[in-house]
């Protein structure tokens, strides 16, 4: 499958274009999220996205999960995952992840991640492949994309900087389904991702130290 995806070098990547350390701890029936913000330690993140303090541990992933509709995290937690989903968080660099396994947490708890002059994004996938991505700065959304509105040429030069340019590094995936040079459903979590430096193989993943919370 032909891409231009300069962000993500090889091993990065699944077959379908979503970031492989996500393809590898999401379910195969996938309703998910990932949030990102700059300044915040997981701890803290979690604790914004109302985890309960102390419900949050060290996490080391299992090598699989228990069914089509369990994630690695929620199968770590087994019967302590939460009614709604599970959150898995680790940092790289400046920047803290929280993967959202059945996309509990509303868009609106960005602005509130980014206040204090930090910068946050989120994106979710639905189950009936809606695909939209927040992103947000000093306590307000800059910018917020809907992939069936999403022209990549004509919205790429009135969005944010920092944002424009982890689309370009996000970059296309081929799709026979596609035009190309068309988005396709991936490109928000490659976005997210290339913001905040996450172009990781599962080893990078399975080497990082993580925490994972019940969402309730």
């Amino acid at each position: 499958m032909p891409t231009h995806t300069p962000g993500f070098p090889p091993g990065t990547l699944a077959d379908d274009g979503l970031p492989i350390w996500i393809s590898e701890v999401a379910s195969t029936e996938r309703h998910h999220a990932l949030h990102v913000v700059r300044g915040r330690d997981p701890r803290q993140t979690l604790e914004a996205l109302d985890a309960d303090p102390g419900r949050i541990r060290t996490c080391v992933l299992p090598a699989a999960g228990t069914g089509p509709y369990t994630s690695l995290p929620a199968a770590f937690l087994a019967d302590e995952c939460g009614d709604s989903g599970t959150l898995l968080s680790g940092t790289n660099g400046s920047w803290t992840f929280v993967y959202d396994d059945a996309a509990c947490v509303d868009e609106e708890v960005l602005a509130e991640l980014s206040c204090g002059g930090r910068a946050a994004a989120s994106t979710t996938f639905s189950v009936n492949a809606d695909v939209s991505l927040a992103y947000a700065v000093d306590g307000s959304v800059a910018c917020h994309v809907d992939l069936d509105d999403l022209v990549l040429e004509r919205d790429l030069p009135h969005m944010p900087d920092a944002l424009r340019t982890a689309f370009r590094a996000a970059g296309t995936i081929e799709h026979d389904c596609l035009s190309a040079g068309e988005a396709d459903h991936e490109i928000c979590m490659r976005a997210v991702c290339a913001l905040a430096g996450l172009a990781w193989t599962v080893g990078d993943l399975r080497g990082a130290p993580l925490l994972v919370a019940p969402y309730e």
